[in-house]
């Protein structure tokens, strides 16, 4: 009997100690992922063991959280900023979608989540009390109904100084409180939406858009900043990351997403392939075409098309900057913010794309990748409301010039 009962305990011993040296391979195992194996075997072993997605508590947790501090104002005292209603967890050496919008353009936030397989993060920006009353009951039935926006969405928020966002009470949001899906929460914004140019909000607020650019694009490494209402190629998320994984030299490098736009009506290209032949009829035209021809030409579009199909994604060729050329890209490490002095509509973007030439990046066009706006972009209808606006803007792009030749005074380049 003792016999038995000292075998019992060493079968237990033996058991328990194998357990435990299970545990320890297993940490051991994750330990030489990050360090030794690289991405590849890190995402096989997630996809067999993969980690908690937070609870739609947690998220909704968080954005009470961010509302209830108050926010803070900006550097000019004008805007109220409320930074994570909803988070998101960033790699270092991921590749995050920056957009911006306003409240009614979020409806174009499904189309982006469907192409972009990576993180992405959107500053809303609220012109009245009500929009940013409704701002917060969308990212709560959001957060509530889309997993998606659970785990790859940043969402920020700014108002009007005046203006203060309040965390929704459940029994306020009317008919938003009785959706059960994300496809309801999209729909119902659809038919309460009035969605348009960002620029053209009825009030009048200036649309703070390098404000909001800079919020959405805080915190990343390498970002590529676009208008919400831009579609990228598909598979673009997953061919910048294994690029910038193989190799490091991407430092000071400015990677050019040619941009086009497509006439409303039509499906949006997935691929070169599907583009270029729009682009043979007409269809599809360079970003801005209608409007400022100059602020996209050194992009090269003719050769662009005319580029061999390839497999892979990398640069094809190089770039010098030249004024006004704004192009969309993406960028790591020191990357100047967007001056927030430039408001609405005119030079808010190639401001940015000056002094990164002025600091020293270079820009190199990839070959395959590319970004879609849903629709032409026509003079007669962009912003004639706001051309004072632009006429300001046009004189602080001047001055922001002379002040890029004080503040590097030892770069060999101009704007």
């Amino acid at each position: 009997m003792q016999m038995s009962y000292a075998i019992r305990c060493a079968f237990y011993q033996l058991l328990l100690a194998a357990l435990m040296l299970v545990a320890m391979l297993q940490l051991l195992y994750l330990s030489l992922l990050s360090g030794l194996h690289g991405q590849e075997e890190q995402d096989q072993y997630f996809e067999f063991f993969p980690p908690s997605p937070r609870s739609v508590d947690q998220v909704k947790a968080q954005l009470r959280t961010a509302l209830a501090s108050g926010g803070v104002l900006d550097a000019s005292g004008d805007y109220r900023v409320y930074r994570g209603l909803l988070k998101t967890t960033l790699d270092p050496n991921d590749v995050i979608l920056a957009t911006h919008a306003s409240v009614d353009n979020l409806l174009h936030l499904s189309g982006l989540l469907e192409r972009w397989e990576g993180p992405l993060s959107v500053s809303v920006f609220a012109a009245t009390k009500e929009e940013a009353q409704l701002a917060t009951v969308l990212a709560y039935a959001l957060s509530s109904h889309c997993p998606d926006m659970r785990a790859r969405v940043a969402m920020h928020l700014v108002c009007p100084s005046r203006y203060e966002a309040a965390v929704p009470d459940p029994r306020e949001p009317g008919e938003f409180a009785l959706l059960r899906s994300c496809q309801e929460v999209f729909d119902k914004l659809a038919r309460v939406a009035q969605p348009g140019i960002n620029y053209a909000l009825g009030t009048n607020v200036s649309y703070p858009n390098n404000l909001l650019r800079n919020l959405a694009r805080e915190g990343a490494n390498y970002a590529l900043v676009i208008d919400v209402d831009m579609v990228p190629s598909e598979g673009l998320w997953r061919g910048l990351r294994e690029m910038l994984d193989q190799s490091n030299q991407w430092g000071g490098t400015a990677l050019v997403v040619p941009a086009f736009e497509i006439r409303r009506a039509r499906r949006m290209p997935m691929n070169k392939n599907e583009l270029v032949q729009l682009y043979q009829v007409g269809e599809v035209r360079p970003f801005y075409y209608g409007l400022c021809t100059p602020c996209q030409a050194p992009t090269n579009y003719s050769r662009w098309v005319n580029l061999p199909e390839e497999s892979l994604l990398r640069p094809a060729y190089v770039v010098p900057w030249q004024d006004p050329w704004e192009p969309f890209y993406v960028a790591g490490g020191k990357v100047p913010t967007f001056d927030e002095r430039f408001r609405q509509y005119g030079f808010n973007r190639i401001s940015q794309a000056c002094e990164l030439h002025m600091v020293g990046f270079d820009f190199e066009v990839l070959n395959e990748g590319f970004l879609v706006h849903k629709g032409f972009k026509e003079a007669l209808k962009f912003h004639p409301q706001k051309e004072a606006e632009n006429q300001h803007n046009k004189i602080l792009y001047r001055q922001f010039k002379q002040e890029l030749k004080a503040k590097y005074p030892n770069s060999p380049r101009r704007c």
